[in-house]
């Protein structure tokens, strides 16, 4: 194989951001991806066979803190979990990353404020062809510069749903999304979330990230192969990366390597890559490798009237930020609240015990929410390897807070004409922006990487994920990933590239 200047493990949103902020640079990259690419099949648009025979889902199995098997809901294709998101790029709030006082206890902040990454954010938004509007969320963070394209538009029983939220005090707000709906709509009726992009109407990290480093002769992408372990000797660099491709293991190198698989896999990576210099895995002197990890604490919501239909096909178009600041009973935040994809029947049936006709019924009649909040890191909730096995130990924190916003939407929703809501707690199947594994930090001695990405260990080793956020925050972190590669490529480039 020819030579590389880098390696990037993963076309995630993280890995797929990297590769297009230095494809211009001439420099040769590598990718590494395990899985392949999606194509159009009847099944991308099948609900049933999306959320009720999981056809899609991978065919593998992790333990959870009691010894447990339970299938992980991670996707394996190019473009990563990003291929199935709701393509919600929204922001961190400016005070996201300020220690924050929350129910379950205080946050410790990020190494970066807001303003040393909202440049990143512009480009990341300019990339991923955000469409969103300024002004109307009275917690947005300031901005250097508008959105590019205006809002995705509010169907006709969503408006609705805007015009009600705001007659009862709220301050419903257009949510920043990755979506091309003409394009969507036009290879079938449904919405995007949790749905597979095959045709490109989604934003995602293939369409938007991978589509953009390939334009480049000087990027490759190789599919089907699966990075099985780093190899690093004692004076601390990574010199080299063990894949498996149709069954046979071979080795690929380069002066640089970037690991971007995800909060789970890439921690897994690390430390089942552990040697006899590296006892604990690689990355790893400061022992946090794997732990602090973090999954939102969600809840979907059904309002509906009984005399009311919801004739919505895509509906995810609003968020509401009114307790993202405060709302609990000292004030404290309690987290951020938007729409679901719309829930058809079979969706419903297939998350509950409901019998297809009712789940039709009701269906029909629901505005569908999701609930949205902050879970604090921990290091007792962690990722670990055993016996080459995944073993995730989530313990959820700030579980008072997300009852406190799920009664507060509720009764919301009662006020605004939706006399019957009811709820359900996302589980540990259901992975709800899966982050905090090797957390970016200026202590080599409580972190696992700095403020660039770049391991405290290992000088030539990034790692570009959701794993390095110190902090989950309470909104979706596509676009913080996102804006953080752009950040380590532009390091990358004024310390390796420079030459």
């Amino acid at each position: 194989m020819t030579a590389q200047d880098l390696i990037i493990i993963g076309s995630g949103m993280g890995g797929a951001t990297l590769a297009a902020a230095l494809a211009p640079t001439g420099r040769r990259i590598l990718i590494v991806e395990r899985g392949e690419r999606l194509r159009p099949t009847p099944e991308a648009r099948d609900p049933s066979a999306i959320f009720e025979r999981g056809h899609f889902r991978p065919k593998e199995e992790w333990i959870d803190g009691a010894g447990r098997p339970f299938n992980p809901g991670n996707y394996y294709y190019v473009g990563g979990n990003s291929k199935f998101y709701g393509a919600v790029l929204i922001r961190f709030r400016a005070e996201d990353f300020r220690p924050v006082r929350h129910m379950g206890g205080v946050t410790p902040g990020w190494p970066i404020a807001y303003g040393e990454i909202e440049p990143f954010y512009s480009a990341a938004e300019t990339l991923y062809r955000v469409r969103g509007a300024a002004g109307e969320d009275p917690t947005e963070p300031p901005r250097s510069q508008a959105y590019a394209y205006p809002p995705v538009p509010d169907e006709p029983d969503i408006a609705d749903l805007r015009r009600r939220l705001l007659a009862v005090g709220l301050h419903p707000a257009s949510l920043p999304l990755g979506v091309d709906v003409s394009r969507w709509l036009a290879s079938g009726q449904t919405p995007w979330d949790a749905f597979p992009d095959t045709c490109g109407g989604k934003m995602d990290a293939e369409t938007v990230g991978l589509a953009e480093a390939l334009k480049y002769p000087n990027v490759t992408l190789m599919t089907g192969a699966r990075a099985v372990e780093l190899a690093a000797g004692s004076v601390g660099k990574i010199t080299g990366v063990e894949i498996e491709v149709a069954g046979r293991r071979e080795r690929v190198e380069a002066p640089l390597v970037a690991l971007s698989a995800g909060a789970v896999q890439s921690a897994a990576l690390l430390l089942g890559s552990a040697n006899p210099a590296w006892p604990k895995g690689l990355a790893n002197s400061s022992g946090q490798v794997g732990r602090n990890f973090m999954n939102h604490n969600c809840s979907a919501l059904l309002a509906l009237h009984p005399l009311r239909l919801n004739r919505s096909v895509y509906e995810k178009t609003l968020m509401v930020n009114d307790f993202y600041l405060t709302g609990g009973p000292n004030g404290e935040p309690l987290g951020n609240i938007q729409l679901l994809g719309k829930i058809s029947g079979p969706i419903l049936a297939a998350s509950s015990s409901l019998p297809r006709p009712l789940a039709g019924w009701i269906a029909r009649r629901s505005v569908d929410l999701y609930a949205m909040s902050e879970d604090l890191p921990s290091p007792e909730s962690r990722v670990t390897v055993e016996g080459g096995r995944i073993r995730l130990d989530w313990k959820r924190s700030n579980w008072e807070a997300h009852l406190a916003l799920v009664a507060r939407l509720k009764g919301a929703l009662r006020k605004a004409g939706y006399p019957i809501v009811l709820s359900r707690a996302f589980d540990r199947r259901t992975p709800s922006h899966q982050c905090g594994t090797a957390r970016m930090g200026t202590d080599p001695g409580a972190s696992v990487v700095d403020s660039f990405c770049r391991s405290h260990d290992h000088g030539n080793l990034f790692v570009v994920d959701a794993s390095v956020l110190p902090t989950s925050a309470a909104v979706n972190p596509a676009l913080t990933v996102a804006a953080l590669a752009m950040r380590a490529a532009q390091h990358i480039r004024q310390t390796e590239f420079a030459a």
